[in-house]
């Protein structure tokens, strides 16, 4: 009897787990749409990013590197694929069904899509003109190129008197690398790479392709002739219960001394704020710059924030006194990022390596609605084993 019986619940088991895959299967959707089948690079995308509308789920957009306006390969010399001069690659997509189908926008900008050429090197080489692209708009005309790289968040929309409410609409943010553009010869900003950051408050228009649903871009780093922004990540706090609601951070790391030494490039980890909508920003240093015999610096960061308004800034870097193996920073702030004196970092070393592990930092920090501590509110956070694990908590400043 007792075989009988277990026996029917193994079948219905069986029927269960065949029966609930169909149901709750969706099978991948193709998000950058607007990507041609051919040729490489212009059918080219990686690193990609995506952002969900805490106000509705059902709102989506994401952003990768995109070659779609890029020039072909046998544009000019057919031995090179080069990024054609100017020509931005931060691509941008929207979903309004909850990821089901995806949109690709077609703005106006420096586009070298035509840059097709031929088989030879009898075709001149690639002059970009206006025209269509399927990447962050508004770059171009501001004397910049949008350099990939992205990062996307949703939050709040502040209202006319300056405070942020659902009730208002969400505003999507967009940090990518930028360049300066080579033509006129005149610099919008100093170094190689910037922080560039954008926002729309109109998704349905700048969905359907409109310039000006779009902010002019904005350099929110702090920029030397040798400075290298990379690895940027942004983040909006997007709970109502927060008193820094609406409050916008971006980190990344400030590489000095690019390109003029190969053995001697430090990087600090960095962290812009913003508490007005990204109109201003305020940058500080979260982690020294080093990159010596001791440390390596920083870098690889993710940013997020819980429902009381800590921010959390993580990097990634290794030190001597743990036979350079990685270690993970986190880095708190419970004023909305203010700083007003530096922090501590300790750590300590768990016992079993695991050196199969990727020492980056995870990018996917999940905060929960209703934790009662730092430990409760962060999942996510990759710890290799092996690795050093350090915290720095900022109770006075960011």
């Amino acid at each position: 009897m007792r075989r009988t019986a277990l026996l029917l619940v193994s079948a219905a088991l069986f029927v269960l787990s065949t029966a609930l895959p169909a149901a709750a299967f969706n099978p991948d959707t193709r998000v950058s749409i607007g990507s041609p089948a051919a040729p490489f690079s212009q059918n080219k995308q990686n690193e990609p990013a995506v952002a969900i509308d805490a106000n509705d789920p059902t709102i989506l957009a994401a952003g990768a590197n995109d070659n779609i306006d890029l020039e072909a390969c046998n544009a000019g010399n057919d031995t090179t694929c080069p990024f054609t001069p100017d020509v931005g690659t931060s691509g941008i997509y929207f979903s309004f069904d909850s990821g089901g189908s995806w949109i690709q926008p077609t703005y106006s900008g420096l586009s070298a899509r035509g840059c097709l050429g031929v088989v030879g090197d009898t075709d001149p080489p690639c002059t970009p003109v206006i025209g269509p692209i399927g990447t962050v708009p508004n770059y171009f005309e501001n004397g910049l190129v949008s350099d990939g790289d992205p990062a996307v968040a949703f939050g709040p929309t502040p209202g006319a008197n300056g405070g942020f409410s659902w009730g208002n609409g969400e505003r999507l943010y967009y940090a990518n690398l930028t360049a300066n553009s080579s033509g006129g010869g005149v610099e919008t900003f100093r170094g190689f790479e910037g922080i560039g950051v954008s926002s729309t408050d109109d998704l349905s228009a700048a969905a359907a392709g409109d310039n000006g649903a779009w902010t002019n871009p904005t350099i929110i780093s702090r920029q030397s002739s040798t400075t290298f922004s990379d690895k940027e990540q942004i983040w909006a706090d997007n709970a109502s219960s927060s008193p820094f609601f609406g409050t916008v951070y971006v980190c990344w790391a400030a590489f000095m001394g690019q390109e003029l030494s190969p053995n001697a490039v430090p990087a600090g980890l960095q962290v812009a704020v913003s508490h007005d909508g990204g109109a201003t920003w305020h940058q500080h240093a979260v982690g020294g710059a080093a990159n010596n015999g001791q440390r390596n610096p920083l870098d690889g960061c993710t940013v997020r924030t819980d429902s009381n308004g800590g921010a959390y800034v993580f990097g990634i870097g290794t030190v001597s006194q743990a036979g350079h193996q990685a270690f993970e920073l986190m880095s708190r702030s419970t004023n909305g990022g203010e700083r007003s004196g530096p922090g501590s970092v300790g750590g300590h070393r768990e016992r079993r390596p695991d050196r199969n592990r990727r020492d980056r930092p995870h990018r996917d920090v999940v905060r929960e609605r209703h934790a009662r501590s730092a430990a409760r509110v962060l999942h996510g956070v990759h710890r290799p084993r092996g690795n050093v694990v350090g915290s720095a908590d900022h109770r006075n400043g960011g």
